[in-house]
C-alpha cells in the first residue's frame, strides 16, 4: 500500500465527508476543484491545506 492508496489524517468529519462523496484514496482528489471539496460538510481550510500538502508530495494538486 502506498500513501496514495489512503487519505491523510485530516480528522473524522472531513474524512467522512470525502468518503461519502466517493473519495477514498488520495489520488482520487487530484484535479478535483478545491471549491467542490470545500462545499462538503466537514471539510474546512485546515483539511484542504493538509490535502494540498499531501498531494504536492506526489507531484499532484487539487484543481
Amino acid at each position: 500500500m502506498t500513501p496514495l492508496d489512503e487519505l491523510p489524517r485530516i480528522g473524522a468529519p472531513a474524512t467522512g465527508a470525502l468518503r461519502g462523496a466517493g473519495y477514498t484514496r488520495l489520488d482520487h482528489l487530484a484535479g478535483v476543484p478545491r471549491a467542490s471539496l470545500a462545499a462538503l460538510h466537514g471539510v474546512g481550510p485546515k483539511a484542504l491545506r493538509m490535502l494540498d500538502e499531501a498531494l504536492a508530495e506526489h507531484g499532484l494538486r487539487l484543481g
